[in-house]
């Protein structure tokens, strides 16, 4: 095993996990407002994403996938459409009386949150960017080609389940819970602003090069 290379790996994992996303705003605000069990449902589906992108890695290098440029701007585009819609949805329900906001507990905190996290997950432009055009560089950190797909993988759930829950218990150790509401519309804002960007960069990168 290249010791070097799995420790340049994990600096990368985690430089990557902590700076700030839109994973990381969803899980936040979700945890500021409906708890842990919500938020850990939403880390849960933000991993399931990680591991479609780190399949869909390996089969790119394995030469058996093969995704033309556009078909990633596409999916951006579509993921970032949803989180935007995701950050209004939000935003309209942190608006509501508190009494909406303890059905809206009880009727969605279980439902919506694994799912919300999966999407976000698999449309996060700092992930996809990550596993199309930085993680290949670390795949001959063993000479086998599965154990080492397996290692990045294994690396990279521990590390982000740890980022993810550390964030979670902050929020909930930290912020009382009167404010759990301005954190879900800052968060939702975030998300909002991501999404507009993404939107931008993918739109003008093909109008670029296809228009």
């Amino acid at each position: 095993m290249n010791l070097t290379l799995l420790g340049a790996y994990f600096l990368a994992v985690l430089l990557l996990l902590l700076t700030p996303g839109p994973v990381i705003a969803l899980v936040t605000g979700t945890a500021a407002r409906y708890g842990s069990r919500k938020a850990f449902a939403t880390v849960a589906g933000t991993n399931v994403a990680s591991l479609v992108l780190i399949a869909f890695a390996a089969l790119m290098l394995a030469g058996i996938l093969s995704l033309s440029p556009l078909v990633l701007y596409l999916v951006g585009i579509a993921g970032s459409l949803f989180i935007g819609w995701s950050a209004f949805t939000s935003l309209q329900g942190a608006r509501g009386s508190e009494e909406v906001e303890v059905n809206d507990k009880r009727g969605v905190s279980n439902r919506s949150g694994f799912i919300r996290g999966f999407i976000t997950g698999i449309s996060n432009p700092k992930d996809i960017l990550f596993f199309v055009s930085f993680f290949p560089q670390f795949i001959t950190v063993t000479r086998d080609f599965t154990v080492s797909i397996m290692t990045l993988s294994f690396v990279w759930m521990v590390f982000d389940f740890t980022v993810l829950s550390l964030y979670i218990l902050m929020v909930k150790r930290w912020v009382p819970e009167r404010h759990g509401r301005r954190i879900e519309i800052v968060s939702a804002v975030f998300l909002l602003a991501i999404s507009l960007c993404s939107i931008l960069y993918n739109v003008s990168e093909i109008v670029l090069r296809y228009i």
